[in-house]
C-alpha cells in the first residue's frame, strides 16, 4: 500500500510518500481501504515530536477517517466485506489500508459521505460531549465559544443553537466572524477589542451560562464573562498555557471550572456509535451543517500540512488516497 510517512520530526518536508507493507489484521480487526482521511493539529504535534510516539521510524500518522470494509478478521460478526465505516481514534490513517479494531468501528449510513465522516467525527464528537456532558446546553442558556470559526467551535454553534440556547462567538477575524455567523452565532465579538465588556454587555451585565474555552491563555477573562454559578469548560490551550486558578474564586463566585477530553467519553463502542448516530442523524435533518472542506491527495501531505498550520482554512481539511473518492 501507499501511506504518507516520516523517518525524523520536523516541519511538513519531513513528509515522504512511499510504499509500505499491507497491515495483517488481527482476528478482532477489520482491514479498511480507505476513502478519506480527516487531517488534524494533533498530526502537526506527533509529526513536530511534541507527542510521545510509540515504536520506531517510519511512522504513521492519522487518527480519523472512513472507507470500505476490504477484510474482517476471525472473530468479527455483524461486519462484512463491502460495508461502509468510519472512524475517530485509530493510529496509522494517513494510508490506503488501516487495521481498525472492531470496538472502534463506527457504521456509516448511505446518507453520510466518507468525506463528510471524515470531516465531523473527531470534531462533532467533542462538540457533542461538551454541550451533553461537560455541561449540558438547555433552552435560553447563553453560550459563549471561543475559537468560534474553527472545526469544533461551528459545530459547537450549531449544536447549543439546536439544543436552544443563545450563542455568542469569539473570532480573530471579521473572516471568521462571518464564518462563525454563517454557522449560526447569534452575535460574534473579535479578540483585537474589548471583547469581554462586549459580552457582559450583551448580558446586560449578567454574564453567560457557560463559556467553551480553548485558547487557554484567555481562561480568567472566560471567568469575567460567566455569570455568578456559571460554569468555564476548558478543553483546549491553542493560544497558551492557561494561568493557575485559586479554588477559592470558584468558592467566592460559585463558578464551575470543569475540563474535557474525548477519550473518557468514547470509552466503548456502544458509546462511538450511539454519539455518532446522533451526529449523523442531525446531518440528515439538516441540523447540522459542515463547512465544505478542503482536500488535497494523500501525496500531497506536506502542502496539506503547511495549509494546516497556516490557520487560513475555516474548515475541515482531508487527504485523499489515489482509490479515494466523495460518495
Amino acid at each position: 500500500m501507499k501511506a504518507l510517512i516520516y523517518n525524523t520530526f520536523g516541519g511538513p518536508e519531513v513528509l515522504e510518500y512511499h510504499d509500505m507493507p499491507n497491515p495483517v489484521i488481527d482476528p478482532n480487526e477489520i482491514l479498511i481501504r480507505m476513502k478519506a482521511i480527516g487531517l488534524n493539529f494533533a498530526d502537526v504535534y506527533r509529526r513536530k515530536g511534541n507527542y510521545h510516539l510509540e515504536g520506531e521510524p517510519p511512522y504513521i500518522l492519522g487518527y480519523e477517517g472512513a472507507g470500505i470494509v476490504e477484510q474482517v478478521g476471525a472473530d468479527i460478526q455483524g461486519i462484512q466485506k463491502g460495508d461502509r465505516i468510519a472512524f475517530a481514534d485509530v493510529p496509522f490513517a494517513n494510508a490506503e489500508l488501516v487495521a481498525v479494531p472492531m470496538d472502534k468501528a463506527i457504521p456509516l449510513p448511505e446518507s453520510i459521505s466518507f468525506e463528510e465522516a471524515s470531516s465531523v467525527l473527531l470534531q462533532g464528537l467533542t462538540a457533542h460531549y461538551l454541550t451533553k456532558d461537560s455541561y449540558s446546553v438547555n433552552k435560553n442558556d447563553v453560550v459563549l465559544v471561543h475559537a468560534a470559526a474553527g472545526g469544533v467551535g461551528q459545530l459547537l454553534i450549531q449544536i447549543a443553537k439546536l439544543l436552544g440556547g443563545k450563542v455568542i462567538g469569539l473570532t480573530s477575524s471579521e473572516k471568521k466572524a462571518k464564518a462563525a455567523k454563517d454557522a449560526g452565532a447569534d452575535v460574534v465579538f473579535l479578540y483585537k477589542d474589548d471583547w469581554k465588556s462586549a459580552v457582559l454587555n450583551e448580558t446586560h451585565g449578567k454574564g453567560v451560562d457557560v463559556v467553551y474555552e480553548s485558547v487557554g491563555s484567555t481562561l480568567m477573562d472566560s471567568f469575567a464573562a460567566t455569570r455568578v454559578g456559571g460554569t468555564v469548560v476548558f478543553y483546549g490551550m491553542a493560544g497558551g498555557d492557561p494561568v493557575s486558578v485559586d479554588p477559592r474564586m470558584l468558592m467566592d463566585t460559585s463558578k464551575t471550572l470543569t475540563g474535557g477530553d474525548l477519550w473518557n467519553v468514547l470509552t466503548s463502542r456502544e458509546e462511538r456509535v450511539a454519539r455518532s448516530g446522533e451526529l449523523f442523524r442531525w446531518m440528515e435533518e439538516g441540523k447540522v451543517k459542515l463547512a465544505k472542506p478542503t482536500t488535497f491527495a494523500l501525496h500531497e501531505g506536506q502542502e496539506a500540512h503547511r495549509y494546516l498550520e497556516s490557520r487560513q482554512s475555516t474548515g475541515k481539511i482531508l487527504l485523499i488516497p489515489s482509490n479515494g473518492e466523495s460518495k
